[in-house]
């Protein structure tokens, strides 16, 4: 077993593979910190279902299967997916969240149409389109991977470069205004990293489940700390190893998409903060909960010795 384990690490082809998954789920995680803090988990899913219809446009015009092409497509798709969920808000009484369900499933319906139409348009190029519905990192070629970690390593710089300001523009961004921050440049270019974020995924994580792996790291790692910094890298390294597990275990067995093994991958990882978290897991709940009690009971139980020992000490006298 550990034999064959070595020999799947040690091919070149699964290293590239895996390099790429692990830059991918650290930039991931990364945005998706900020993504989570500022309560728009919900806007990576509707950039994701957006970006199918790009990408079958882009398939389209082109007949080749190209991920710079597809990545342009996918990015266009999810800024008029921005624009649309921002006209529904501004010029009607629907609130975002709504707006968001109604800009995905238009959006991601569109892109299942296009899919099938071109699924049955005899083009022999489109085989395997349908592997970035629920990803496939597997087929991922060289130049893939140089495209996503060049992608993610910039994502990752951007974060770092800009951390104070996206800090302030996530949890007070009238603060952040008064200081003389350019609020709406800063969080249109946070809109624009977790599209990039999203639309590089697709292709190891795939349309339906990229979402995860942008806020399922981010809300794991808030387990662990209070200190943003601190959150921020552990997302990252949670991501990271999401993607490496789901990228090995689909690598390794037949038939088996890499999207939903990332996703599981990196909810068994929630599931462990959500329980074993030192401050905010429920194990420390349960033990705290357990200490109150105690300490509650045994001054109740003092208080009885002492009014039992006052009333045998009455009776004899």
């Amino acid at each position: 077993m550990f034999t064959t384990l070595w020999q799947w690490i040690t091919d070149p082809n699964l290293q590239w593979i895996l390099m790429g998954s692990l830059l991918l789920g650290l930039g991931s995680g990364v945005i998706g910190s900020f993504t989570y803090l500022r309560k728009q988990s919900l806007l990576g899913d509707a950039l994701a279902h957006a970006a199918l219809p790009g990408i079958c446009i882009a398939f389209m015009l082109s007949g080749v299967k190209s991920v710079g092409l597809f990545m342009l497509g996918a990015i266009l798709a999810g800024m008029a997916a921005t624009f649309g969920i921002s006209a529904i808000t501004r010029y009607t009484r629907i609130k975002q969240d709504a707006a968001l369900g109604i800009v995905l499933s238009v959006f991601f319906g569109i892109g299942i149409v296009m899919l099938t139409k071109i699924q049955h348009s005899g083009n022999g190029n489109q085989s395997g389109l349908d592997k970035y519905m629920f990803g496939q990192a597997a087929s991922m070629m060289l130049t893939d991977v140089y495209l996503m970690g060049t992608v993610s390593v910039l994502l990752i710089v951007v974060c770092a470069l800009l951390f104070k300001e996206f800090k302030l523009v996530s949890f007070d961004p009238n603060f952040a205004r008064g200081m003389g921050l350019k609020v709406a440049f800063l969080e249109q270019l946070l809109l624009l990293m977790t599209v990039v974020a999203v639309v590089v995924g697709i292709q190891a994580v795939g349309v339906v489940l990229v979402a995860a792996l942008l806020i399922t790291p981010a809300v794991a790692a808030r387990y662990w700390t209070d200190a943003l910094g601190i959150m921020v890298m552990l997302a990252g390294v949670f991501g990271a190893l999401s993607g490496v597990t789901g990228t090995l275990i689909s690598s390794t067995l037949s038939n088996l998409p890499t999207g939903p093994v990332t996703v599981l991958a990196a909810t068994a990882l929630f599931v462990v903060s959500a329980v074993f978290a030192p401050n905010r897991g429920l194990l420390a709940k349960w033990v705290r909960r357990w200490r109150g009690r105690s300490e509650v009971q045994h001054p109740a139980e003092l208080a009885m010795i002492r009014q039992t020992g006052n009333m045998v000490e009455r009776g004899t006298e």
